[in-house]
């Protein structure tokens, strides 16, 4: 995305920033700044749960995978986050993958989240990325088939410690590795509708958790999302001590997300995660520009060659006049006289 958007220039967004007035805490942002890389290279693992109801069925999956990337010719963290599952036989689910400086500013960030009912359907999908010094956002919303988009752009001077929905993941793996949340840990958000809110962290403590089995103290956080209009929304999430995440419940609902064996229980080190590449940004792009140089490559050698299309148009002419019952048969004895204009292969024998 190269240019501003339309649908709300900056002054509208200034405007919107000026009726939110909300900004991150001192705390927050002295954790922000304080991220070293070593701490970066603790966090880049795969996280794989089970989502499972209040009587212990299975109703999907959570995962969660870090790494090192390069975007733009930019190094950078690219987190990629995922939940599939059903609830009521409902299929529901959550994208979200996310590049990001070591300071977790965001880069680029793409979030899509569904739900598909019976007699409703919700599609949610909002890009952001940071350009010229502003975050430009696109959202887009469909419910029962109908589209509303909504765009707008912030000035990064306003985004001082904003947490993303892609962010978030890492940033909650960073506290339970160090093991302590500041006090006042408040840093901003954006809600469905683009408005600035809070987003605070809260420490839950210590306790001990079944696990595969086995027994281990876990670390607590609490995160709690503020909302214009709506009640809060809180989530608990419990992390072992290496930052491996045990444990994830939104306060209020009857799904909670587990981890069914330690990390080093797991054979060979890793859950295999299914690999959706239309929600890729990286493979996403890589196909898009494939696509692109080849239909290029074809536009010119279609241009260098006229008779092409002349030769398939009058054979779809012809064919269409006939109609005959046997493609396969019309189509060779249409073509075996061009057979006889090919010059004669070479002779491999020697005189």
């Amino acid at each position: 995305m190269e240019a501003p958007l339309e649908d709300e220039p900056l002054a509208g967004a200034l405007a919107r920033i000026e009726g939110d007035k909300l900004a991150a805490s001192d705390s927050a942002l002295t954790f922000l700044s304080s991220i070293e890389p070593a701490e970066l290279l603790k966090c880049v693992f795969p996280d794989s749960l089970v989502a499972v109801s209040e009587s212990g069925r299975d109703l999907g999956k959570f995962s969660v995978t870090v790494e090192f990337a390069c975007r733009n010719h930019q190094p950078c963290v690219l987190l990629h986050a995922q939940s599939q599952g059903a609830i009521d036989n409902s299929p529901c689910g959550t994208t979200v993958t996310a590049y990001l400086t070591t300071d977790l500013e965001v880069l680029e960030e793409d979030f899509h989240e569904y739900i598909k009912l019976e007699d409703h359907s919700l599609d949610r999908r909002c890009h952001m990325v940071l350009h010229d010094g502003q975050m430009v956002i696109d959202k887009v919303t469909t419910v029962e088939g109908e589209m509303t988009k909504e765009s707008i752009c912030y000035p990064m001077s306003a985004l001082r410690g904003l947490v993303t929905e892609g962010s978030n993941f890492l940033l909650m793996r960073l506290i339970a590795i160090r093991k302590r949340v500041p006090e006042n840990m408040t840093f901003i958000s954006f809600n469905h509708g683009l408005h600035i809110i809070h987003n605070t962290f809260s420490k839950l403590g210590l306790k001990q958790l079944e696990v595969g089995g086995e027994t281990v103290e876990v670390f607590g956080l609490e995160r709690i999302v503020d909302s214009v209009e709506d009640s809060p929304t809180t989530w608990q999430c419990y992390f072992l001590a290496d930052g491996h995440l045990a444990s994830r419940l939104q306060v209020g609902s009857p799904v909670t997300m587990k981890l069914l064996q330690l990390p080093s229980h797991i054979e060979k080190g890793f859950a295999k995660i299914p690999l959706v590449w239309e929600e890729d940004m990286q493979m996403c792009s890589k196909f898009l520009d494939r696509k692109e140089e080849l239909k290029a490559d074809h536009a010119s050698y279609l241009r260098q060659h006229p008779e092409i299309r002349a030769l398939i148009s009058d054979f779809l002419q012809f064919l269409l006049l006939r109609k005959p019952d046997d493609i396969f048969q019309f189509a060779r004895d249409y073509f075996i006289p061009f057979a006889s204009r090919r010059p004669p292969k070479p002779s491999l024998e020697t005189p």
